[in-house]
């Protein structure tokens, strides 16, 4: 079988510095994917995390991560806007790294472009066992385990 392809493309449109390389990204997502994707991953800022929450989702305060899948696109393309701000304060409330937090986001939204979910329970089990069965094969620890 044909390892997929990814074109990925890493917008920095935060003032936040320490962040993840454009490498460390294409590792953790060519994990996550099942088929040819053109990926691009914006991180951002609150304002603007809110501001396209809010556009898109109707909902008036940052997220962590936004996924947005162009599917009719050959091959699979779509955006993944990842807030720094609110990944780090997650990150330190959850005694993760930063690094583990980013990779396991990035393969959430990567799936998520790939038509996975988590609105049902049983979507959502199927899509939580990927992203630990991913994040093991890059030697990190399960995030959804209290610690």
């Amino acid at each position: 079988m044909k390892k997929p392809k990814l074109n990925l493309s890493v917008q920095v449109a935060t003032e936040s510095t320490n962040l993840p390389t454009k490498k460390e990204f294409r590792n953790w997502i060519s994990q996550g994917i099942f088929e040819d994707i053109d990926l691009t991953v914006r991180l951002v800022d609150e304002p603007e995390g809110r501001e396209l929450n809010k556009t898109f989702r109707g909902k008036n305060y940052a997220t962590n991560i936004l996924t947005f899948p162009y599917p009719e696109m050959t091959p699979l393309a779509g955006d993944v806007v990842i807030c720094v701000p609110i990944v780090r304060s997650e990150a330190h409330k959850q005694k993760k790294t930063l690094a583990s937090h980013f990779a396991h986001l990035s393969i959430h939204g990567v799936l998520h472009l790939q038509g996975y979910d988590h609105e049902l329970a049983d979507d959502e089990e199927l899509m939580e066992n990927l992203e630990v069965s991913i994040l093991e094969s890059l030697k990190i620890a399960n995030p959804f385990e209290i610690s």
